[in-house]
């Protein structure tokens, strides 16, 4: 149902790479998200929890290079030891402290740029605008849904975006003490779809803002389309909501593998949760951002 939808999506959406460090480790996480370009002229959207990442990465390390210069005073002195852990406390760094996150944008521009981004004051929503760039390497553009009428119950729609993180261009640079991009390895990371059935659409007091879904979001689609059969886009996804479905066993006996045991299962049903067309419009208009509907 979705394969010409998916070919003409996946022309104008894009993986956003991140690779990210915590203090006093030598692993490189990598993550994703998505987003997806509503113009040609470079203009892009998004979830605003993923911009909050691109915007805070700076801040993160700043934080930790501050820590670095004050306790290099201390390193060579006998009690260097004691100053590393109290200069810890004073920067609340721990193992679960992130010091570094990085980010990269395959496939969707060439040359320098600088990011301009817009945050909804509401709503899980954020617009990116790619500033200085010699070429754009995405093709084709976002046509949003211009009935809102057909936001129903019922509908089949599919959602695109980048869950699974399988690029490995990134290493530890230890002569620097920091990570960072490589020429070497896989640059970057296949698409994965996901359809289903419109639920119910979300409100709140002022008005419908969100689209259900009856299958979940994955992490890394979050920025992606969601969209139809003819490749129109009816929102962006956003979250994953657990609902308790009550159909709790507690300490019921079961034979698995020959054995009994007993086990409790308290199950919940994963739904997406998808901001609205209308939403992503209004506010494209109230930045005088370009956009097509159909």
């Amino acid at each position: 149902m979705f394969v010409e939808a998916l070919e003409r999506v996946d022309q104008f959406t894009r993986a956003i790479h991140f690779i990210s460090r915590y203090y006093g480790s030598a692993e490189i996480i990598p993550q994703t998200a998505t987003m997806f370009f509503v113009n040609e002229n470079g203009w892009a959207v998004t979830c605003k929890h993923v911009a909050e990442n691109l915007i805070n990465g700076d801040k993160v390390y700043a934080k930790y290079l501050a820590f670095k210069k004050e306790f290099r005073f201390f390193q060579k002195e006998p009690t260097a030891a004691v100053q590393k852990r109290r200069l810890e406390e004073k920067y609340s760094l721990n193992g679960e402290t992130l010091i570094r996150v990085k980010n990269s944008f395959p496939e969707s521009v060439t040359g320098d740029y600088q990011l301009v981004i817009h945050r909804h004051p509401v709503y899980d929503l954020a617009i990116v605008r790619f500033v200085g760039y010699s070429g754009v390497k995405y093709r084709g553009f976002a046509t949003f849904l211009k009935d809102e009428q057909k936001v129903r119950p019922g509908r089949s729609l599919c959602r695109l975006g980048y869950p699974f993180p399988e690029f490995t261009n990134y290493r530890l640079n230890t002569d620097i003490d920091d990570i960072e991009w490589s020429q070497e390895g896989k640059v970057g990371t296949p698409g994965f779809p996901i359809d289903g059935i419109i639920t119910r659409q979300v409100a709140d007091q002022g008005g419908i803002f969100g689209i259900e879904m009856s299958t979940p979001g994955l992490r890394g689609q979050s920025g992606g389309p969601l969209f139809d059969k003819e490749g129109i886009v009816y929102g962006m996804q956003s979250a994953t909501q657990h609902l308790h479905l009550g159909f709790d066993q507690v300490n019921r006996e079961v034979i698995s593998d020959g054995v009994r045991k007993r086990v409790s299962n308290y199950p919940f049903l994963n739904v997406g949760r998808c901001v609205h067309v209308r939403i992503i419009k209004e506010f494209l208009r109230e930045k005088g951002v370009k956009f097509y509907e159909g």
